[in-house]
């Protein structure tokens, strides 16, 4: 593992939380393929396809629904089990 950046999944609102999702998904794809050569060859393929871009939504869903539980969907003092924010 390179460097240990990630300290809590702890957020203050669900707008961090959704940016905290979305490195959580970058990060996720420079571990796995950690040469930027490669990276950015292929960049130009997936940015263009929509089968692509339909995953990438989906991990950094994926990776929301987990911060979003580490922060009791943001219960204290937010909401009651909504991840909108809204009481």
């Amino acid at each position: 593992m390179a460097d240990p950046w990630l300290t809590t999944l702890i957020t203050r609102t669900p707008q961090e939380g959704f940016e905290l999702a979305i490195t959580l998904s970058r990060r996720g794809v420079k571990y796995t393929q950690p040469d930027t050569d490669v990276l950015k060859s292929l960049r130009q393929e997936y940015a263009n396809s929509a089968d692509a871009l339909t995953a990438a939504s989906q991990v950094v869903a994926i990776n929301f629904q987990t911060v979003a539980a580490a922060n009791d969907y943001w219960r204290n003092g937010r909401s009651s089990g909504s991840t909108t924010g809204r009481s």
